[in-house]
């Protein structure tokens, strides 16, 4: 087994764990961490606009998928936790429209939960790709 870590950023290092482990053994597989509405350093974005949050999400996913060559349209699985399960299907065609923009039929899960990392956060993305 190949086993290569995916990390677009550095702030994760401070916590001790990486955005993503590709996974060669034939076939290449992508197992990303939570992907939240947090800028470059770490820093949560758009506190209190969970649509916001969603697309800041999947704008950081993407960048961790597109790092190793894989896209969204390769994600096999997504989990969806949320600390607002009303405000997110509020805003659930922000989650459909990136899926269905990008050709991705993805198993999914979604959690409502009490807290994420950081308490301004309201949803973060779990994706794993295969190619």
């Amino acid at each position: 087994m190949d086993r290569q870590t995916i990390n677009p950023w550095t702030w994760q290092d401070a916590f001790g764990f990486v955005q993503a482990n590709e996974i060669r053994s034939p076939q290449r597989w992508l197992i990303c961490a939570g992907q939240g509405a947090a800028d470059e350093t770490g820093r949560t974005l758009h506190e209190g606009d969970i649509r916001a949050q969603v697309r800041q999400a999947f704008d950081n996913l993407e960048v961790v998928l597109g790092q190793a060559g894989f896209t969204l349209a390769d994600v096999v699985r997504l989990t969806l936790y949320t600390t607002d399960m009303d405000g997110l299907l509020g805003v659930w065609d922000e989650v459909l429209g990136r899926l269905n923009q990008a050709g991705c039929r993805t198993a999914m899960t979604l959690l409502g939960v009490q807290r994420l990392a950081y308490p301004e956060m309201l949803v973060e993305i779990e994706a794993t790709a295969a190619a």
